[in-house]
């Protein structure tokens, strides 16, 4: 959608530079780019003072709604089809919530479906999705089949790959580095005298988050000068509970050679926790365990797992807010990295 354009003082049309944004206008008042854009459409949502407000700080930030965006939007279909790996992982949930609680703001709709991990099945739903005509198209991750690349240059929508950074986007991109986030794990493990490092997570490429997670652990370690990471094969992907907790029965006191378990998700660590108890083992004494994600089952274990925070829900709202601004024909953002932050634990 085209930019629009402010008038100089003398009449004559001009370039912003820099251009104030809806979201410059949202911090402002101190509500979300939802709300302005809903007070700008005179949605009855939102009230007479808060569209006041709205207003009168649009006015002072220089801010120019396009209207003409908003009226070609309303030709649309209403709705944005979104891609998730799983509906059941905790993680993709929240984000799942962001997202849909923000677009509900906007009066945008969601088509959601399921990968399960599986680039094929990705290519499948977009397939279907597209023949919906969706104002936006918000896809987990960035590896594709090139028939889903091919499937989307082929279209003139908005897509935003959320949860990763791709190098190569297909878009607009809203997530964080695993790499990054599985460092401040190792480098924490590092700093209190952890040495003999094992990485448990899903078989080869089943789970690229995880295989990015898996590269960053061993690369973090390489880059410290700690022996190489042992890979220990959790099964399949989706990996859970369950699949941590086989595994460490499986290898049993043979666990005690290395210093530390580096955990996929929090899920698989808190698996492996407990098959550790089982076996006798003090965790952090005998052995520390890290997971990744800040999964409310990390919060609750005793001991609490040392994990990452990897802002699940901040991602889906960080879309919506991306969404609503490329629907009023602001200059949005290409990238916008969240972050991790490690959460220190009992495990470690």
């Amino acid at each position: 959608m085209g930019a629009s354009i402010t008038m100089s003082r003398s009449g004559t049309s001009s370039l912003p530079s820099p251009r104030v944004t809806m979201r410059d206008v949202a911090e402002a008042v101190g509500v979300s780019p939802m709300t302005v854009s809903r007070a700008f459409k005179d949605d009855q949502a939102v009230n007479a003072e808060t569209r006041a407000r709205i207003r009168q700080a649009a006015n002072k930030l220089g801010y120019v709604y396009d209207s003409t965006a908003t009226a070609f939007r309303t030709q649309k279909s209403g709705f944005v089809a979104v891609t998730l790996p799983s509906i059941n992982n905790a993680n993709f949930a929240e984000t799942y919530r962001g997202l849909a609680v923000a677009l509900e703001e906007s009066n945008m709709q969601m088509l959601l479906g399921a990968t399960n991990y599986r680039v094929e099945k990705e290519e499948e739903l977009v397939r279907q999705l597209l023949t919906r005509n969706p104002e936006a198209l918000v896809m987990t991750g960035g590896h594709h089949t090139q028939a889903t690349r091919d499937l989307i240059a082929a279209r003139d929508l908005p897509v935003i790959e959320m949860w990763d950074l791709p190098g190569e986007p297909l878009g607009r991109a809203v997530g964080f580095s695993n790499a990054e986030a599985m460092a401040l794990i190792v480098e924490h493990l590092a700093e209190t005298g952890r040495r003999k490092l094992a990485f448990l997570g899903a078989s080869e490429g089943a789970d690229s988050r995880g295989a990015e997670r898996r590269a960053g652990a061993v690369a973090a370690a390489a880059k410290l000068g700690l022996p190489e990471v042992v890979l220990i094969d959790a099964g399949p992907a989706p990996v859970s509970m369950r699949h941590g907790a086989a595994r460490i029965e499986r290898i049993g006191q043979g666990i005690r050679k290395f210093d530390a378990l580096v955990c996929v998700s929090d899920p698989v660590a808190f698996g492996a926790l407990s098959a550790c108890q089982r076996l006798g083992l003090n965790v952090p004494e005998d052995i520390a365990i890290t997971g990744f994600g800040q999964f409310e089952v990390a919060m609750v274990s005793e001991p609490r797992i040392t994990t990452v925070d990897v802002g699940a829900r901040r991602i889906g709202e960080e879309v919506a807010a991306m969404l609503d601004g490329l629907f009023a024909g602001e200059d949005v953002a290409d990238r916008i990295d969240v972050g991790a932050r490690l959460v220190l634990g009992g495990t470690s």
